[in-house]
């Protein structure tokens, strides 16, 4: 059944969200069937295709596939040293630009600990909680945060949508329910 629009507002919405996706129509990669095949796959291949040895160039092509044309990466983190917490907003090749300096020189493996997923139709909602590791033998992570993860699913794979994060410190500290794995 095609979802008819039942008011003006409703069609003025749908034809702004058409505009929308075709002005944000990129090129895109394509994705490893098995990388996007599901929501578990996706997560654990967006995870999988940052974490490296130090100097070890990341397959960008790859991370590149997971991601939706227009698709952004938000840290939130502190813009200088005295400042508020605050978004910076990225999009794929903003977010490489700014990590591969970082991953030339230093190891960075990133997993996950957790998960709380939620999905109705097309879209999900996952809370990922993850720790970073400069080898992954370091018995202690150096890093911990949470990332929320918008997905759409097409009809034929998952796409990342967005993903938000914020690293865990003294002052915001990860609660405990999202240290235990929960889907709806």
């Amino acid at each position: 059944m095609e979802f008819k629009p039942r008011h003006d507002a409703q069609n003025r919405r749908s034809q702004m969200m058409k505009e929308g996706q075709d002005k944000n129509k990129t090129e895109s990669i394509a994705a490893n069937p098995a990388d996007v095949a599901s929501i578990d796959a996706i997560i654990t291949a967006a995870y999988d295709g940052i974490s490296g040895p130090a100097g070890r160039k990341r397959d960008w092509d790859r991370e590149r596939s997971f991601y939706f044309p227009g698709a952004r990466l938000i840290p939130t983190g502190k813009a200088g040293e005295n400042d508020e917490p605050a978004p910076q907003i990225l999009d794929i090749e903003g977010f490489i630009a700014r990590v591969e300096p970082f991953f030339a020189t230093t190891g960075f493996y990133e997993m996950e600990i957790a998960r709380r997923t939620e999905q109705f139709g097309s879209i999900a909602q996952v809370w990922s909680t993850y720790e970073s590791r400069h080898d992954p033998s370091d018995p202690e992570p150096f890093m911990r945060g949470i990332n929320s993860i918008q997905l759409f699913h097409d009809g034929q794979r998952w796409w990342i949508v967005n993903i938000y994060w914020q690293q865990e410190s003294v002052s915001a500290p990860i609660p405990p329910k999202y240290l235990e794995s929960k889907s709806n």
